[in-house]
Order: structure tokens, then sequence, then C-alpha cells
């Protein structure tokens, strides 16, 4: 059976909320966190990655290509992102996560994980479990359409060339 219109449009909302509550929830309450949250989020989604051109970068982060070069200078210049040219195309640059940039990430989630881990105290393992299978599923499906989005742009726009 479907999934009903109401219960999408409360998931939504909850997720929304979810995401605002995790964030306040895992930055707030520990030492003052070494990095602005958005280079956070930016070097969080590189160490995924991999090395990859800025302008994947940009596309994954669902930011503009201005706003993400700001966000990787500032990076480059605390030594946590290394850029060097891209060897396809001279004009664009590629970027990963340096080694001093791996251990402030790390740094970062090890003291995120243990906030979470004193909230969910009360939880059983299980639950815990429970709610990852959850959020897993909704990453991946998200992700799935986030992603067939995308290659519908890209096909859109090489038929316009």
């Amino acid at each position: 059976m479907a999934v009903q219109s109401t219960t999408a449009e409360s998931l939504v909302e909850e997720v929304f909320l979810f995401g605002r509550t995790l964030k306040r929830a895992v930055t707030t309450g520990v030492e003052d966190s070494p990095l602005p949250q958005a280079l956070t989020g930016v070097l969080s989604i590189l160490a995924t990655e991999g090395e990859c051109r800025q302008t994947d970068l940009a596309s994954r982060l669902c930011v503009s290509q201005s706003a993400l070069s700001r966000q990787i200078a500032d990076l480059v210049d605390l030594g946590y992102i290394d850029r060097h040219p891209d060897p396809d195309d001279r004009r664009a640059s590629r970027v990963c996560v340096s080694d001093v940039g791996q251990v402030r990430l790390k740094q970062i989630w090890d003291r995120r994980a243990r906030r979470l881990a004193e909230m969910l105290s009360g939880w059983s393992e299980s639950e815990a479990l429970d709610a990852l299978d959850s959020i897993r599923k909704l990453n991946d499906t998200f992700t799935e359409d986030a992603h067939a989005q995308h290659q519908d742009v890209v096909r859109i726009e090489s038929i316009a060339r």
C-alpha cells in the first residue's frame, strides 16, 4: 500500500525538524566547535566522496559555485583541504581532504558521537539500530531521487548544447 499524502506531509515536517534539532543537539553543549558548521559539512562530504572537482562537490552539496569557492578557500587556508589542477581540464581544480583535515574531522565526529551517545543513554541498542535503519532507508530513497533528478538535468543540458 502506498504512503498516504497526510503521512508524507507529516514525514516532511518531521525530517526537517529532525535535521535542525540534530544539528543543534550535537553542536550544543560541547566545547566550541573547531570549525563553523558550513565548513564542517563541506569537509565531511568531501571526506565521504573522496577527491573530486569543485563543480561536482557543489552539485553534491546543493550550493552555488561561488559559495563553495569561498568555503574551499577557507578550508585550504586552514590546511584542511588540498587543491590542485584537474589533469583533464587545467581550468578546473580538484580538491581532497588533507591529512590535517582528516584529523580535525575525526575530532569533530568523535565529539559529536560522544554527545549523541549521552543523549541516547536511555535507549536500548535495539532502538538505536531500528532508528539507524529507518534513517538509512530514508537517506537512500532521497539520494536515489536526487541522483535521478541530477541525471535528468544533465540530459537536458546535453540536449541544449
